[in-house]
């Protein structure tokens, strides 16, 4: 073969791989994320974006192992009141700042301080941090927090640039610059969020795309289509009832992981003028809600059995599960017992709202069929998923169907929605005494003691129930069968480390 040959073959050749190299990933996700700060938001796909955005302290392995990523170490006191990390040299956020342990303590000051923080809960425990130097840090405790790591492997830990964080304020949603693999591109609201190959990424050579396109479809049935047509390359949550129909498409591959989260209706308790009611007032109204339902025949006629039947943060299969406390039978009787000793044997009407996705407004039909042989009757009002978490932040609501996706430590199920004055407390929910035992149980590291003031909680909180459990979901995602290397995770984030697409 002559050189010129040659030299047009190796030209070839490598505008070929440089072609391959340069494919968009397009995932879809089945709502749009909310602000796109970590000390702001709240939504599961928000974190999924995090996850290619910004990178956080610790990560965790599937098995739920928490290991290095910003931090390449820890080290606890004996007293358990300091935790002190090392931090991994070389990293710079996206606009070049660098990071290092002042940049970690910037990071604290303004989960902790911001005012439009949703992260102060998790980071209550810290009362001050140390740059011990360049690349070492101490959080200080006034009593142990054995769920501090546990933080820092989700938006607690994600480290944002100290100086655009300075510059933007609240507003740093709008631009977020953070140091993750990809960094941010542009935002249309409801259509797209673009993010772009970083190529001074610590671990760039993991990184396979040069940018990752994430898609709002809210409907399951069209997020399929879009895979069957080539449009996206993956999707998130694909709906149990289309389950069959993925796993019968040779182009399509299926990954499934049991989640540590759960889905419920949450009561307006004392969030504004809303909770002023017999639902927010009378806690046997919210028994009663729950005894008219069949959580066993949920499971089956909107999911397939694919779920579990849940009653608590923690699924029947968790360690932390209170099994005196079991996932109750249907009762009609007595939940229109409850309802006649609240004062309303004739029933009573319950307006709760539902995100405007094809698997809640399932579920919730539903609830309501089986609510109203209770003489509960259920007004379903659909919401755009941002609109309806600002609603309930707001108390503009009097129930609304949410769930959590659940996070390593029991306390991050739990404590911020239960807690008086929780960063997630929507509800409003408030007793001394579940404050005293969720506190108590952030302060120890044995199981025993902490399950415990887990199962002392739980016996208050199953009678007062401000958020009326119904199920445990399993993540399952449908993706490209020429999509390889991605690994199911529990807490349902799609990690892009190792992930290529040979096309």
């Amino acid at each position: 073969m002559s050189a010129l040959k040659t030299g047009l073959l190796a030209g070839l050749l490598s505008a070929t791989a440089l072609t391959a190299q340069a494919a968009d990933l397009r995932i879809a996700l089945q709502s749009d994320a909310d602000v796109l700060d970590p000390d702001q938001s709240r939504t599961f796909v928000g974190r999924i974006v995090y996850a290619s955005l910004c990178d956080k302290l610790v990560d965790i392995t599937p098995d739920l192992e928490l290991i290095p990523q910003l931090a390449t170490g820890w080290e606890w006191s004996e007293d358990g009141t300091s935790l002190t990390m090392t931090l991994r040299e070389g990293v710079v956020f996206h606009d070049g700042t660098p990071f290092n342990a002042q940049a970690v303590s910037d990071n604290i000051d303004r989960s902790q301080n911001l005012e439009e923080s949703r992260r102060k809960s998790e980071l209550k425990s810290v009362t001050g941090v140390d740059v011990v130097d360049d690349y070492t840090v101490r959080f200080n405790m006034a009593a142990p927090d054995a769920t501090l790591l546990a933080q820092f492997a989700d938006r607690a830990g994600m480290m944002v640039s100290p100086t655009a964080a300075k510059a933007a304020g609240a507003d740093f949603g709008l631009n977020p610059v953070c140091s993750g693999p990809f960094s941010f591109k542009e935002r249309v609201a409801q259509d797209r969020i673009a993010l772009e190959r970083f190529p001074d990424y610590w671990n760039a050579g993991e990184i396979h795309f040069d940018s990752v396109t994430f898609l709002p479809i809210p409907d399951t049935t069209v997020r399929l289509a879009n895979l069957q047509s080539g449009d996206i390359d993956m999707l998130e949550r694909l709906a149990a009832t289309d389950l069959a129909q993925a796993e019968g498409d040779g182009g399509i591959d299926v990954e499934r992981a049991v989640s540590l989260g759960y889905q419920g209706i949450t009561i307006n308790v004392n969030n504004g003028d809303k909770g002023d009611n017999p639902w927010g007032n009378d806690e046997r109204l919210r028994q009663a809600l729950s005894y008219a339902l069949d959580r066993d025949a949920i499971n089956q006629v909107v999911f397939e059995g694919a779920f579990a039947p849940g009653n608590q943060p923690f699924p029947p299969t968790s360690p932390w599960y209170d099994t005196d406390h079991p996932v109750p039978a249907r009762d009609v009787d007595k939940a229109k017992a409850l309802l006649a000793e609240a004062g309303f044997p004739d029933g009573i009407d319950l307006e709760v709202q539902v995100p405007n996705t094809t698997v809640p407004l399932q579920l919730m039909q539903v609830v309501q069929a089986m609510a109203a042989e209770a003489g509960i009757n259920v007004e379903i009002t659909s919401k755009e998923f941002a609109t309806l978490l600002a609603d309930q932040s707001a108390g503009d609501y009097q129930a609304s169907q949410i769930g959590w996706s659940g996070r390593v430590d029991p306390d991050g199920n739990i404590h911020q929605f239960m807690t008086t004055g929780g960063g997630i407390n929507d509800s409003h929910y408030s007793d001394p005494k579940v404050d005293d035992m969720l506190n108590n149980a952030r302060a120890s590291t044995d199981f025993d003691a902490r399950k415990a003031e887990y199962d002392s909680a739980r016996d208050i909180l199953i009678d007062d129930m401000p958020i009326v459990y119904l199920y445990h979901q399993t993540w399952i995602w449908a993706l490209d069968s020429d999509l390889e290397g991605f690994t199911a995770y529990p807490d349902g984030m799609i990690r892009l480390e190792g992930v290529t697409l040979d096309k």
